[in-house]
């Protein structure tokens, strides 16, 4: 049994712990260890810790972990300012811009439509061992590559919408991607910070597989992907 270590995933669906209008900050919780997921996965404490201190909020680097809403990297809401493990799961806090979209999200954690949350990050290959048991078998994750953490309505979202091909949605769907796409390379051609184009790269990146989970969706394609074993997390990147 295998999973595929180049798509990029999501998963959870977890509860906002505090709201703070005045200084605009969300206590949350990303992940939680220790518990058979709906992917069979569990998750084990350390497997954000190589994340959080090459691309944490307190590192150098200019690709740190991004607060996202719907996994859309064009769609920031704000900033972690900090990230920690915690014995029960990944417990984050967020500050939201005062922007269009930041404040938003604020009125909607206020309101109650923000409510869950879930993440964007690959797995390891060599950081994971499939464990047949015989109360169920399971994945066992002792480390993932984490890109983001983003506010959700409906729990964990699927890259890809749900699509009705006798309605022709497939085509309306995939002339929307392409336009998208073609909006991502003019923007990479125009340049900017390493910031700016790493949001964009992985902006395509996501573009990509969605058109990637939309080809499987068709008839006689498998749904089940092929997995390069030679090919660690971080090969999924575009060569742009």
């Amino acid at each position: 049994m295998n999973k595929h270590f180049k798509k990029y995933q999501t998963k959870g669906a977890f509860a906002v712990k505090d709201v703070d209008t005045q200084t605009r900050r969300v206590t949350i919780m990303l992940s939680h260890f220790d518990n058979v997921d709906s992917d069979g996965d569990v998750i084990r404490r350390g497997a954000f810790s190589k994340s959080i201190l090459e691309r944490g909020p307190e590192s150098t680097s200019n690709r740190k972990i991004q607060f996202l809403r719907h996994h859309d990297w064009e769609h920031q809401i704000g900033k972690f300012i900090s990230l920690e493990e915690t014995g029960d799961g990944l417990k984050a806090i967020g500050e939201l811009s005062e922007s269009t979209q930041g404040t938003d999200a604020l009125k909607d954690y206020q309101g109650g439509i923000i409510r869950e949350h879930s993440i964007g990050f690959n797995y390891v290959q060599d950081k994971m061992d499939y464990i047949e048991s015989g109360g169920g078998n399971f994945w066992d994750i002792k480390e993932v590559v984490l890109w983001e953490g983003s506010a959700v309505t409906f729990g964990a979202n699927s890259l890809t919408p749900v699509l009705d091909v006798s309605k022709g949605t497939h085509k309306d769907f995939l002339r929307q991607l392409n336009e998208k796409t073609s909006t991502l390379i003019s923007a990479i051609k125009d340049g900017g910070t390493d910031e700016r184009l790493y949001k964009l790269e992985m902006a395509l990146k996501v573009c990509q597989q969605q058109f990637n989970d939309l080809l499987a969706t068709q008839p006689g394609n498998s749904t089940e992907p092929d997995v390069d074993k030679t090919k660690d997390a971080k090969a999924f990147y575009l060569n742009l």
